[in-house]
């Protein structure tokens, strides 16, 4: 009998023909895809930041609005003949003139766009706002990319900021004599805003991304049209800053190359807008006063559905899938980095011990040697995914310890909840992933973390009591980078501090998890032990109760106050997130957790994020 495969060797798995649709969305609504699509690159651009006012008096300058935030998204996985919703922003309102019901002369920033695609959501923030003369807001504000600043904002506290994968920071202002004045140009997609300058001209606008090597050298139906007014579009660029103004001795700050509207002295209104759906940063103000900046430019997403197969294929079946368009490609596994924390450990009773912080461990983006877990590959089809929940803390009733936390679980790695912390009795505390703190009774020690042991390990000890010191307070629980500390007796009565926890950047931002929980004080001290960095609970003292340890960070709970019989605060939830290539198709159950799509230079890597148990999908091509 013949092969399925007619004779050649190789992988025989279904294939994907996109026919290298382009289509463009100027406004919302939903985006339907191609019967044999599977893969597609994405464009999307949010509405930019409107350039900044000028008020009668005094004479200052407006900045340019900043771009909408921009990038492209590539291979994202979706369905044939699919609908999905897609929201274009809207730029930002003009900065007014001074007159009642304006801005405070401040540009508004631009709204987010929104494109939801297979299992891969992408939000890019508008552009921030130009700042506009006194009075009222005289600073850019950050988007996407960030606002220039006025000729009043010449040294801001900080210049306006674009978000990294989108956009850049606009420029400052410079405040000189009337005749000199300039304002900052907005940030654009691939560079910053320029600085006024006093000696030539407002800043000009920072320029937007080139999109022609994802959909095509121009001339192409979906690029825009230029304008006189503002920055070049028609080569596909888009998402470029306003320019800033200039005083009467000066030349005007030219928009960005992406659509960002020009600076203008004359006219009923003074700066131009930015391009209509370019994402481009509208124009500040010149020189002549009352005038208004120019409005940002509202959004677009531009979708390529793309041809891609790979393998072996006979040449009857390989003639029918390209003639019928339905030629899509097989599943693999992909390798992936996980950060994996358990559920922290409950605070004792009645000046108790902190909880300890639930297990941490992790493969990438977390302090040394912490971080050298192995990645994991992750099957094609789902895989269940385990959050722990923390351990409650302890009521008296009966006087045990905080119950220890429940393990979070991804494939073969599995974090152990962290252990409760002890009672102000002879009640030990409980070993986990990180160690319960001690209570007060003489010769308590806090318990042991990294319990089972793994290597690198999961966490630490909780701290002891102090011996000899009357009136002494219990132990920090232990977390993922420090033991906690030893409780104090008189005269201060310091509770333990809970041991801290771990910086991990897996999802894009560096977040902290697993601290361990302070522990509890009696009266009259005026606080318990502090919470460890990563969301352990503080203890309580006197009439001030222990606090939880902070949802889906496993911190440990917070032990509970003396003289008044106080119960221990709970233990937070854990949490699993996986970070696959961007390539990768992945999809999550239930709908509380997410996949998100990080910009650069993350290069497009998706992160799957649980903060409830659920199941991860793997639906990745080769």
């Amino acid at each position: 009998m013949g092969s399925p495969n007619g004779g050649i060797i190789g992988v025989v798995n279904p294939t994907s023909f996109g026919k290298c649709t382009v289509t463009s969305k100027t406004s919302s609504g939903t985006l339907t895809t191609q019967p044999g699509t599977r893969l597609v690159n994405a464009l999307v651009v949010a509405g930019g930041g409107g350039g900044g006012g000028m008020p009668s008096s005094p004479n200052h300058i407006g900045g340019g609005g900043g771009a909408g935030g921009a990038n492209i998204t590539e291979n994202i996985s979706v369905c044939g003949a699919a609908s999905y919703p897609i929201t274009i922003g809207a730029g930002g309102a003009a900065g007014g003139s001074g007159t009642p019901g304006t801005c405070g002369n401040g540009g508004g920033s631009g709204s987010s766009t929104i494109a939801v695609l297979g299992g891969t959501t992408i939000t890019n923030c508008g552009g921030g706002g130009a700042g506009g003369g006194p009075p009222g807001r005289a600073c850019g504000l950050p988007g996407g990319s960030g606002g220039g600043g006025s000729s009043a904002n010449s040294v801001p506290a900080s210049v306006p900021t674009g978000i990294a994968g989108q956009g850049n920071s606009g420029g400052k202002g410079t405040d000189a004599a009337p005749s000199a004045l300039s304002a900052g140009g907005g940030g654009g997609a691939s560079t910053a805003g320029a600085t006024g300058n006093p000696a030539t001209s407002g800043g000009n606008g920072g320029n937007g991304i080139n999109v022609a090597p994802y959909f095509g050298a121009a001339p192409q139906p979906f690029y825009l049209s230029d304008v006189p007014t503002a920055g070049p579009v028609s080569s596909g660029i888009f998402a470029g800053g306003g320019g800033g103004g200039g005083g009467p001795a000066l030349s005007q700050g030219n928009g960005g190359d992406g659509g960002g509207g020009d600076a203008r002295t004359t006219g009923p209104n003074s700066g131009y807008g930015g391009v209509q759906n370019s994402g481009g940063g509208g124009g500040g103000t010149g020189s002549t006063p009352s005038k208004e900046g120019g409005a940002g430019g509202s959004g677009i997403v531009i979708v390529k559905e793309l041809n891609k197969a790979s393998g072996s294929w006979p040449l009857r079946a390989q003639f029918s899938a390209r003639k019928s368009g339905t030629w899509v490609q097989g599943f693999e596994s992909v390798d992936v980095d996980y950060l994996v924390v358990a559920g922290g450990g409950g605070g004792g009773f009645d000046t108790g011990g902190g909880g300890g912080a639930g297990g941490y461990r992790t493969s990438a983006y977390g302090p040394s040697p912490l971080n050298s877990g192995t990645k994991i590959s992750l099957a094609v089809g789902p895989s269940p995914i385990t959050v722990g929940a923390g351990g409650a803390g302890s009521t008296g009733s009966p006087p045990g310890v905080g119950t220890q936390g429940n393990p979070s679980i991804f494939s073969t790695i599995t974090s152990t909840g962290g252990g409760g912390g002890a009672t102000n009795s002879l009640n030990a505390a409980t070993t986990g992933g990180s160690g319960g703190g001690a209570g007060q009774s003489i010769g308590c020690t806090g318990a042991a973390g990294n319990t089972p042991p793994v290597s690198p390990s999961q966490g630490n000890p909780g701290g002891d009591t102090t011996p000899g010191e009357a009136n002494r307070a219990g132990g920090g629980g232990g977390g993922a980078t420090a033991a906690g500390t030893a409780g104090r007796g008189d005269p201060g009565r310091a509770g333990g501090v809970g041991g801290a926890g771990a910086p991990n950047s897996i999802s894009g931002c560096a977040v902290f998890y697993a601290g361990g929980g302070g522990s509890g004080s009696s009266t009259p001290a005026p606080t318990g032990g502090a919470g460890g960095a990563g969301g352990g609970g503080p203890g309580g003292a006197g009439p001030v109760a222990a606090t939880a340890g902070t949802v889906n960070t496993g911190g440990g709970g917070g032990g509970g106050p003396g003289n008044v019989g106080g119960g221990g605060g709970a233990g937070g939830s854990g949490i699993v997130i996986i970070r696959a290539p961007g390539s990768a198709s992945l999809s999550v159950s239930p709908g509380t957790n997410t996949v998100a799509t990080l910009p650069a230079p993350a290069g497009g890597c998706k992160v799957a994020t649980f903060t409830v148990s659920g199941t991860i999908t793997n639906n990745t091509t080769g």
